[in-house]
């Protein structure tokens, strides 16, 4: 084994401070990436079956329409065709 104690691997002949901060900077990134990465995922989701619910409540509403329903789309002379 290259060091004779926990201690002195700990220390790493004294270039602890940048081997550890590395490492810790590497593992926290790692961390964060596979965070955002599931927080993307959840939020992909849920606007896919928001828009599904949309989607179903549009077809369903359209076709509860009875046929012979007033439509107020159409304006002739200013007045609405609705009669």
């Amino acid at each position: 084994m290259a060091f004779d104690s926990i201690s002195q691997f700990l220390a790493m002949g004294g270039h602890a401070p940048y081997v550890w901060s590395a490492w810790g900077i590497t593992a926290l990134l790692l961390v964060t990436i596979v965070w955002h990465a599931r927080a993307e995922h959840r939020q992909l989701l849920n606007g896919v079956k928001r828009r599904v619910r949309r989607e179903r409540a549009r077809s369903a509403g359209a076709s509860q329409v009875p046929p012979n329903a007033a439509r107020f789309n159409s304006v002739k002379g200013g007045m609405r065709d609705d009669a």
